[in-house]
């Protein structure tokens, strides 16, 4: 088992007490070096480095903001611009809406005049027409006239008054039939 150590022996559990000692003397001036020369050095390094992360999280944060604040600016540009685009697509469509109002309107009015100068010319080719058919008429009951009775006729508005009461009967009696 286990024996008591003797007076010379060497215990290797527990160093000498000059070892003991030194070694805690080393240790005192290594911890004052190291208290007064190394740490504090050290804690700046920490330090330096702990505001460096602040000085970065507040760059982060008001990046973030920034772009938070680029966001909702873009956001109420985009919403301006439809909402413009709208209203540009509206004042388009009733201009054109009136564009083609007024088309129509200029093509009424085209239609109507053409239509009234077919009339009128119409008209102007019926009256045409119907002198061209009495002169016609008339000489024609001037010539028959002649030849039925045998003489020449001198009196020629005596002639033009008789052929025209003709026609004048003629065209009461094919109104009066036409009824």
């Amino acid at each position: 088992m286990y024996a008591p150590m003797q007076a010379g022996e060497h215990n290797i559990f527990l160093p000498p007490a000059y070892d003991i000692l030194w070694s805690v003397v080393c240790l005192v001036i290594i911890g004052v070096v190291l208290y007064y020369f190394a740490l504090p050095k050290f804690y700046a390094v920490l330090d330096k480095r702990e505001n460096t992360i602040k000085e970065g999280l507040a760059a982060t944060q008001k990046a973030e903001e920034a772009q938070a604040l680029a966001e909702r600016r873009l956001d109420e540009t985009l919403a301006k611009a439809h909402k413009e685009a709208g209203e540009i697509r509206t004042k388009a469509n009733e201009e054109a809406k009136a564009i083609l109002d007024k088309a129509r309107e200029d093509a009424r009015a085209e239609v109507t005049r053409i239509v009234d100068n077919g009339q009128r010319q119409v008209e102007a080719d019926r009256q045409a027409a119907e002198i061209s058919l009495r002169t016609d008429l008339g000489l024609l009951a001037t010539e028959l006239a002649e030849k039925i009775v045998g003489e020449h006729l001198k009196n020629t508005e005596l002639s033009a008054r008789v052929v025209d009461r003709f026609l004048d009967d003629l065209e009461r009696e094919s109104v009066t039939e036409g009824r």
